[in-house]
């Protein structure tokens, strides 16, 4: 049991210091830094099971790495939007795949509430591409809207067009403001607190959600 506190440490460790432990792995592995980040992005956005990966942290360093010439900016960019639209496909048709088992089991069974997946499917028919454009820039929720979007059989010629939309706001937003900005002296000197603010303001939107669906419990 020692072992899971000693990766938490480390894995706080290194989400909080990702422009140190980039660096090093820039200058140890060279041009497959690019494959390691594919890696990464693909895994956060095509598994459901590790949304813990650094994601918008993750992209805002690597554009400011880019920026001192340790990695080409358009290489980044064309490999960082290949593995988010890749990791999120990968992630739709698990979900349809999963879904459609699912809808095997029938109307009497214990574990599948049918009028939950109708609700789901209209939700995502109505709201889907806002939601997948918006669920970019949102940890967990970026992880498992496409799975959720598969489940409930989002058109697909819908889904990937608004999921592109949302892959390019996101890789070229956070990756070009670490390109322009993440060198300037104060991000640069405290790069490790704009770390901390890229995570606190992409979790934001969620604890809002939280809140106010509290707070409509408690009024009910």
């Amino acid at each position: 049991m020692e072992f899971l506190p000693q990766f938490v440490a480390q894995f706080i460790d290194i989400v909080l210091h990702l422009d140190r432990h980039l660096a090093l792995l820039v200058a140890e592995y060279g041009v497959w830094i690019y494959a390691i980040l594919f890696a990464i992005v693909f895994c956060e956005t095509g598994l459901v099971v590790t949304p813990f990966l650094p994601g918008d942290s993750l992209l805002f360093v690597a554009g400011a790495l880019a920026a001192t010439g340790g990695m080409d900016i358009q290489v980044l960019i064309a490999v960082l939007m290949s593995a988010a639209v890749l990791g999120d496909n990968v992630n739709y048709w698990i979900g349809r795949w999963v879904g459609g088992h699912v809808l095997r089991w029938g109307e009497g069974s214990r574990f599948f509430n049918r009028a939950a997946y109708d609700k789901t499917h209209a939700f995502y028919e109505r709201y889907g591409p806002l939601t997948m454009t918006m669920a970019r820039f949102v940890p967990l929720v970026r992880t498992f809207a496409p799975f959720v979007a598969g489940v409930a059989r989002m058109h697909y010629p819908r889904y990937f067009a608004f999921d592109l939309l949302g892959a390019v706001l996101w890789v070229f937003s956070l990756t070009l403001a670490g390109y322009w900005f993440g060198n300037l002296p104060a991000v640069k000197n405290n790069l490790s607190l704009v770390i901390v603010g890229i995570v606190v303001l992409s979790v934001l939107p969620m604890a809002v959600g939280w809140l106010r669906q509290r707070r409509r419990g408690a009024r009910a």
